[in-house]
C-alpha cells in the first residue's frame, strides 16, 4: 500500500522541486527564435488573419540572399502537403521598386507588397532583412529564423505548429 502512495506521489513531488530549484529542461523543442507575440495591424497582415504567413522582407532588386529566401518559403509551403492551404508566403519590398517578372514568376504564389505604412516593416527587428518571419494566425509576429536557417529545421517547426494549431 505504501509503494502505491509513493508511486502516486512521485510526480506531484518531483515536479514541485523541479520547479522550486529550476531544473534545467534541456534544449528547446523549437529552431526558431521565439519573439514577444506583437500584433501586426498595418496592412497586409489583418487580411492574412487565419492564415500562418511566412515572411521576407528585402529589396525589390533581390539578391542571392533574398532569392535563396523566397525559396525556402516556397519549399516550406509545399511540404505541407494537404496542410499547405494554411501557409501563406509574403514577401514586404522595402522599396518602391518593382521586382523582376522572371523573379514573380518563379515565386509564383507568393504576395508582394509594398506596404505604404513604414510601420508594417519598422515592426519588424533593427535589421530584418537578415531573418524570415513567422506570423501566427491570430496576426502576431511570433517567431524568426536565422541569417542562414536549416530548412530542415524550419519544416519542423512549422509541422509542429500546423499540428497542435487549431486556428489557422
Amino acid at each position: 500500500m505504501l509503494l502505491i502512495g509513493l508511486v502516486c506521489a512521485a510526480p506531484l513531488v518531483l515536479g514541485t522541486a523541479a520547479y522550486v530549484f529550476r531544473w534545467d529542461t534541456g534544449a528547446p523543442g523549437n529552431y526558431g527564435e521565439l519573439l514577444e507575440p506583437r500584433p501586426l495591424a498595418a496592412e497586409p497582415f489583418p487580411r492574412l488573419r487565419g492564415k500562418w504567413v511566412l515572411v521576407s522582407i528585402d529589396a525589390s532588386a533581390c539578391d542571392a540572399w533574398c532569392e535563396r529566401k523566397l525559396y525556402y518559403l516556397r519549399q516550406l509551403r509545399r511540404a505541407q502537403g494537404k496542410d499547405m492551404d494554411r501557409v501563406e508566403r509574403l514577401w514586404l519590398v522595402t522599396d518602391a521598386g518593382r521586382p523582376r517578372a522572371g523573379l514573380l514568376q518563379a515565386f509564383e504564389g507568393t504576395q508582394v507588397v509594398h506596404p505604404a505604412d513604414r510601420d508594417a516593416i519598422a515592426s519588424f527587428a533593427d535589421n530584418p532583412v537578415d531573418h524570415v518571419y513567422l506570423v501566427d494566425p491570430l496576426g502576431n509576429l511570433m517567431m524568426r529564423y536565422p541569417r542562414d536557417p536549416d530548412p530542415s529545421k524550419m519544416l519542423k517547426d512549422l509541422q509542429r505548429l500546423l499540428r497542435v494549431s487549431r486556428i489557422g
